[in-house]
């Protein structure tokens, strides 16, 4: 009978602990549907790094485990889209899985591109699970060097005035 006693004044113990916690991670990620939503998208994108190196903008993708025929980039407008899906090489049926955490599932990364870019000339390659993409960028928005003046010698000149007074 205590036993029964106790399992009653736990489960409603537990269940509120669940939902404090659903109620934090929905504040945390914005909504019960949207939530679940936004989380599975970023289990979905793949992690990139771009960079700009001259006259070309560089991004790199990780697609591990990916077939490059699996690959798909496209470009809409000033929009670079990477697309990739990991095949299921294994037979599921009969299995008894102990643990079951790789994805097959389909990975989908999009990035905005500089001004004036068209994806024309745009180079991939896959290596070792990273996808890299070179794509050419106008010359007006290629990286450009700014000299730093040092406090001395530099400014419009009020504190030389000021000096000579």
């Amino acid at each position: 009978m205590a036993n029964a006693l106790q399992e009653r004044h736990t489960a409603p113990a537990l269940e509120n602990v669940r939902r404090e916690f659903d109620d934090l991670i929905d504040r945390f990620l914005g909504g019960t549907p949207r939530s679940m939503q936004r989380l599975n998208a970023l289990l979905k994108e793949p992690a990139i790094e771009s960079y700009v190196e001259g006259d070309k903008m560089v991004v790199r993708a990780e697609m591990p485990g990916m077939d490059p025929k699996d690959i798909e980039v496209t470009v809409n407008g000033n929009m670079l889209t990477i697309r990739g899906a990991r095949e299921d090489q294994h037979e599921e049926k009969g299995r008894d899985f102990l643990q079951r955490e790789i994805s097959h599932e389909e990975m989908e990364r999009s990035i905005t591109l500089p001004p004036g870019t068209t994806g024309e000339g745009i180079k991939a390659s896959y290596k070792n699970g990273i996808l890299e993409l070179t794509v050419p960028i106008p010359k007006e928005t290629s990286t450009k060097k700014v000299q730093v003046q040092s406090g001395n010698g530099g400014g419009n000149g009020s504190n030389a005035s000021s000096k000579n007074k």
